[in-house]
């Protein structure tokens, strides 16, 4: 099979990339270079530059490079951009991958694994969050999110699409410094700009019905949300037409924004240093921990990395881009 990753160029796609390359899978990379690099893209791997909003685009990648399966991993993702700019995420992240399963089903690709969220739960009242958990999506993001994985469920009912929803939790980490998350969006790399600044980590939010008062979350390293997909992929390439799985990805453990943060500090050689707290962030719930039992039954799965191995691993890469 030849598996063509959408948004492989970025942060979470060049990881999954090489776990598609490790594992045996022939891979063609389909991204627009808004948020990732070609120099991600590991030599010998094609690239093709486009937006999946791009229908011929997308027909000539297709057609071209003899893509059999689709991991459609680009997409904007940012929770508070998605609350000012809910328009501009609709139609990248809905628009984006309606014209993407067109082009699939033009074609005969019969598999996609696609990249959700845990942002399409919402706040659930749960101790573990499962894939029965009901959706109640806090931001257009999640919202999105859960759209998406509306519209493949269709598709593969009406067309015999084999498809994999897999919801991540909390990215982290990198297989390598060179790979590392570029953008200081997510909690790591948002402390690594602030002490590099010399200016202190910013907690948004201790006023939250959890333990410490901040936000309890499930970690999990970017290596092993790569090796998800390629499980997940190996598990379609053998599955019957109309196969529809929704797995969570996540290790079943909550760490507080205020233990990472602490955890962070030790890292880095800042133990101690001060916190700032500031206002919530609109759509941020303050608890979601994922139930990682169903994607173990299914695809033989579990995360492989802890915390530390998360943010030692990110902290290199981030002394590598600013040294």
């Amino acid at each position: 099979m030849t598996w063509m990753v959408t948004g492989g160029a970025g942060f979470i796609g060049a990881h999954v990339v090489r776990a598609m390359l490790a594992g045996g899978q022939r891979v063609v990379v389909f991204d627009d270079l808004s948020t990732g690099s070609a120099d991600k893209v590991p030599a010998g791997v094609p690239l093709v530059t486009g937006t999946v909003l791009d229908r011929e685009a997308l027909d000539a990648a297709i057609s071209e490079h003899g893509v059999t399966g689709v991991v459609h991993v680009a997409a904007k993702k940012q929770v508070g951009e998605s609350v000012e700019r809910p328009l501009h995420y609709y139609k990248e992240n809905v628009t984006g991958l309606e014209v993407l399963l067109e082009s699939m089903v033009a074609a005969g690709v019969g598999r996609l694994v696609f990249s959700s969220s845990a942002a399409v739960y919402g706040m659930p009242d749960v101790d573990l969050v499962t894939e029965t958990t009901p959706c109640a999506p806090m931001s257009p993001y999640g919202e999105t999110k859960l759209i998406g994985e509306w519209l493949i469920h269709a598709a593969a009912k009406a067309h015999g699409l084999r498809a994999a929803s897999l919801r991540y939790f909390n990215v982290a980490g990198a297989a390598s410094p060179e790979l590392a998350d570029g953008g200081v969006f997510n909690l790591v790399p948002m402390v690594f700009e602030r002490l590099e600044a010399g200016e202190a980590p910013r907690i948004f939010g201790d006023d939250y019905d959890t333990p410490d008062g901040t936000c309890v979350r499930d970690y999990i390293h970017v290596e092993d949300i790569a090796s998800a997909h390629l499980a997940a992929a190996r598990r379609l390439e053998e599955a019957e037409a109309g196969t529809d799985l929704t797995l969570n990805i996540g290790r079943g453990e909550g760490s507080s924004v205020r233990e990472m943060v602490d955890r962070i500090l030790k890292v880095t050689g800042n133990e101690g240093a001060a916190v700032e707290v500031s206002p919530r962030r609109a759509g941020d719930p303050a608890r979601v921990i994922a139930s990682a039992e169903r994607i173990r039954e299914e695809l033989g799965w579990s995360a492989r990395y802890g915390v530390d191995e998360m943010i030692e691993s990110a902290w290199q890469g981030w002394r590598l881009r600013h040294p």
